[in-house]
C-alpha cells in the first residue's frame, strides 16, 4: 500500500482529491456538516475494527508478509514499463492536451492538403 502510494500519479491524484475536498468543506457549511459527520463514523468504524482485526492480522502476519512482497516485485516491473506512473497527474493532463492537438493540427493539414 505504501509502494502505491508513494507512486507520483497516486500521490498527486491523492493531493488533488484532497485540495478539492478541504476547499468543498470550508465553501459550504452544509456540506462541512455532513463531512464532519462522516468522519467521525469512519475513524469510529476504523478504531472498532481495528481492534478485531488485529488477532486475524497476527496469525496471517506471514502469509500477508508473501503477498505484499509479491506485489511489490509486481509494482516495480509496473513502474518500469508504464513511466506514466512516475508523473504527476497535472502533467499527464498536460501532455494528453497537447498529443491531441498535435493529433489535430495534423489532421487539419492532412484535410487540406
Amino acid at each position: 500500500v505504501n509502494q502505491v502510494a508513494n507512486l507520483t500519479l497516486v500521490s498527486s491524484a491523492c493531493d488533488m482529491v484532497s485540495t478539492a475536498y478541504t476547499s468543498t468543506k470550508e465553501s459550504h457549511p452544509y456540506i462541512r456538516s455532513v463531512c464532519d459527520a462522516a468522519e467521525k463514523g469512519v475513524k469510529s468504524v476504523t478504531e472498532a475494527t481495528a481492534s478485531c482485526v488485529q488477532p486475524v492480522l497476527t496469525t496471517l502476519e506471514p502469509h500477508v508478509a508473501a503477498a505484499s512482497e509479491y506485489a511489490s516485485k509486481g509494482l516495480d516491473q509496473l513502474g518500469e514499463k508504464l513511466p506514466l506512473l512516475q508523473k504527476p497527474v497535472g502533467q499527464i493532463i498536460s501532455d494528453t492536451k497537447e498529443l491531441v492537438s498535435s493529433r489535430v493540427a495534423d489532421a487539419k493539414d492532412a484535410v487540406s492538403t
